[in-house]
């Protein structure tokens, strides 16, 4: 499988995934959604709380709007607070 087959990765989103090293949805599940926004955001580009819940959905294969409020909430803590 590629990361533009999995559900809510659009070609932006995938090239932005690829500016920071993740080609493949492997790379992807290895990162986890918090660091691979992390990564994203850091390279610069201008991305909202959409796209985390996006990579979440997409390694869950469930669209974003599905995630509940209290999961969206926890990955905003991955990323404010990432681990050591």
């Amino acid at each position: 499988m590629e990361l533009i087959e999995m559900k809510n990765l659009g070609k932006t989103s995938v090239q932005w995934l690829n500016a920071v090293g993740i080609h493949s949805p492997e790379q992807l599940k290895q990162a986890g959604a918090a660091a691979a926004y992390r990564k994203v955001k850091a390279r610069g580009f201008r991305v909202s709380k959409v796209l985390l819940y996006a990579l979440e959905g997409a390694l869950l294969d469930t669209h974003w709007s599905e995630l509940s409020q209290e999961h969206k909430d926890r990955l905003l803590k991955d990323v404010e607070n990432p681990p050591e």
